[in-house]
């Protein structure tokens, strides 16, 4: 996934070589919210397609000389009429990539991709990719990006029937997931752009001489602004469309991407010689030596490591538990009455939903009238809430919600893949911001090994704190998109009041949110992390100005959505058979349990919590349940049985991106001391 951008101009156009060049730039910084793993570029012109690309971000490739070269393949002005009809237009497009398929120390795996006398940019992701490629064995496959496979389908497809646009449709009708993509080809002189998901707009001048194209509204409307480009129009190209732009004249060929349309399409013109596809990178992008790629394989576990989890349950096992939930005496500030039932299970209220109509009713003023303008920004995770939450608003409530994803370097490719097939299958916008996911590592590391030279169970929160902005990025573009009403979709059951309760913090069981805690508990909080810092000077690192920010975001901006779960009966089976029937979502094999199974740290935080105190998320959770008399408390003793396993391969995979030792870190772990008596 990654932002992807692009100018189209005739000769003479209104845009010089050196606006051009700027456009370009400032079309560079302005997409690389959307990531920062890679970045790379390309110029189309009558001879040749220059591509130059790199595994750093793109601020960072616009300082390159190989990227001022190809930007110096910009023609200038021509005044000439004899020579602009002689002469197509010029392309150049780029992208900013968040790292998906094909890591991108492999210089083939970086974007522009190159296949089948193509060049690309894609954002999205193909999620039946490997079906696809054992379906059509004819293929040859080169790298280990999806995109790859999208540009061999259309090839195949046009060398089978001449005609382009039935290649792309072909192609489309057979892909699962998210594609929103510009295509160079080196034959054929027109530009493919298209979107199954609407995640891309352009932006017409009004002579139609020039096009720009971006991944969002945003960044177009920005860049207009800032550029002073006038007279420019903006438009989406809308889920299941694409566009065939002829490079002699800049027409647009408009066409579903899933209908056959008319049976006559234009035809594009070939050309006497290919262009020649020249890589321009430099030899160290080139050369570039793979490193350690995150989830390599299995570690092979010593006899130490698989002796002591169940050496450590065996005493978990005896721990005392209430009578009507399992909470274990661990639980922070727990209390068992006369009949052995907790504080919790006494204090708990139980929660009732307000109902779809009153939903439907709450919604009603936000609806939007105009016709293709959302009325929504969903929290979109790629777990089972949140997707399920996306399928009640498009498919039950008929809203038109614009999905945002917020990647702070944890979100797994499993997450990710499950958010492109519900976006795939609705047609929805996606708008991802990805943090700097290299820098937000380093911090996680940072404090991780912080944390293993002074084990505290209340400080374990703080490998998270990275990821709470996600409340501030979905305030700021619900501003930017002029969308009056944010959706999450908060599991209510998923209360964790033993994370605060090892920072000494008891209980106000009024809260409804672990955000919502008094202001007096809130400063308590700020006090308990400043004496761990003082005492661990180790946490005194550059993660600190990231975790204030995470206390600011999680507890003092304001949280302005609803949360559908408030109106709608939260059902584990009816979301489960929802979204895996319809939308074919993926589970993670390792593990019974399909909660946070998108989440990197959670497989890794939970086993600290589990191993040093007897507790985890799937107890609060699954004692939750029993309150509400949706699961018995034998049933829940049974699966938080095997929820608590250690997922040795989750964790190993958040060791590697994190880069830290996995032997030395659990190890250190299973040797710190317990809260209960061993």
């Amino acid at each position: 996934m990654c932002g992807i951008f692009g100018v189209i101009h005739s000769y003479d156009s209104n845009l010089s070589r050196i606006k051009i060049d700027k456009i370009i730039r400032r079309l560079c910084k302005l997409s690389e919210s959307r990531g920062k793993e890679a970045s790379g570029i390309a110029l189309l012109s009558n001879e040749s397609i220059y591509i130059a690309k790199y595994a750093i971000p793109a601020t960072e490739m616009i300082k390159r000389n190989e990227f001022k070269a190809i930007l110096d393949y910009i023609p200038e002005k021509v005044s000439d009429q004899n020579i602009i009809q002689k002469t197509s237009a010029t392309c150049i497009m780029g992208h900013s990539r968040l790292v998906t398929n094909g890591g991108q120390q492999i210089h083939v795996n970086n974007q522009p991709a190159i296949s089948s006398g193509m060049v690309a940019i894609h954002n999205g992701i193909i999620t039946n990719v490997n079906k696809l490629w054992k379906e059509f064995p004819g293929l040859k496959k080169q790298t280990d990006l999806d995109t790859e496979l999208l540009l061999c389908l259309i090839r195949q497809f046009y060398n089978e029937n001449k005609s382009l646009r039935t290649a792309v449709q072909d192609a489309f009708n057979i892909i699962e997931g998210v594609v929103s993509t510009a295509i160079m080809f080196e034959d054929l002189n027109s530009i493919l752009i298209a979107s199954n998901n609407g995640s891309l707009f352009i932006a017409s001048d009004q002579a139609n001489q020039a096009i720009i194209f971006a991944s969002e509204r945003y960044i177009l409307e920005i860049l207009i602004q800032r550029e002073g480009l006038r007279g420019y129009s903006i438009e989406q190209i809308t889920a299941g469309t694409g566009l065939l732009i002829d490079l002699d004249t800049l027409e647009k060929e408009r066409f579903s991407l899933f209908n056959e349309g008319k049976k006559n399409p234009r035809k594009v013109r070939k050309l006497n010689k290919p262009r020649a596809i020249i890589d321009i990178s430099p030899e160290d992008e080139l050369n570039r030596k793979p490193e350690t790629i995150p989830g390599k394989g299995p570690y092979i576990l010593n006899s130490t490591f698989r002796e002591e989890y169940p050496a450590r349950k065996e005493i978990v096992d005896r721990l005392r538990r209430c009578t009507k939930c399992i909470l274990p005496e661990t639980m922070p500030f727990i209390q068992y009455d006369e009949e052995g039932v907790c504080n919790y299970c006494r204090h708990y209220k139980t929660i009732s939903p307000k109902g779809l109509d009153a939903l439907n009713d709450f919604l009603s003023p936000y609806r939007s009238k105009e016709k293709g303008k959302p009325d929504c920004l969903v929290a979109l995770s790629g777990g089972r809430d949140s997707t399920y939450t996306v399928h009640i608003l498009k498919n039950v409530l008929g809203m038109k919600p614009v999905t945002y994803t917020y990647d702070w370097g944890m979100v797994t490719d499993l997450a990710r893949r499950n958010q492109m097939r519900i976006c795939g299958k609705l047609g929805l916008e996606h708008i991802l911001v990805s943090a700097d996911i290299s820098k937000k590592r380093a911090n996680i590391r940072k404090n991780v090994l912080a944390w293993l030279k002074r084990p505290v169970l209340g400080t374990v929160p703080l490998f998270m704190a990275g990821d709470k902005q996600y409340f501030y990025y979905a305030n700021k573009i619900a501003k930017q998109m002029d969308i009056r009403i944010n959706i999450f979709g908060d599991n209510m059951y998923e209360s964790t009041l033993f994370k605060t309760g090892f920072c000494g913090i008891a209980p106000n069981h009024s809260d409804s949110h672990a955000y919502s805690i008094p202001l007096l508990n809130q400063l308590r909080l700020a006090w308990y992390y400043l004496g761990n810092t003082l005492a661990n000077p180790a946490y005194i690192n550059s993660s600190i100005i990231d975790s204030i920010g995470a206390y600011v975001s999680y507890y003092f901006i304001p949280h302005n959505y609803v949360n559908i779960f408030e109106y709608i009966k939260w059902d584990e089976n009816e979301i489960r058979e929802t979204i895996i029937e319809n939308y074919n979502w993926e589970t993670d094999p390792g593990t019974t349990t399909s909660w946070r199974i998108g989440d990197g740290t959670a497989a890794f935080y939970n086993y600290i919590y589990y191993m040093l105190s007897g507790l985890t998320e799937n107890d609060t959770f699954r004692s939750n349940q029993i309150r509400e008399g949706v699961l018995t408390r034998e049933k829940a003793m049974r699966l938080t049985e095997k929820e608590n396993e250690p997922r040795y391969d989750s964790m190993q995979w958040y060791c590697d991106v994190i880069g830290i030792d996995f032997y030395d870190t659990i190890d250190t772990i299973n040797n710190t001391p317990t809260v209960f008596k061993q």
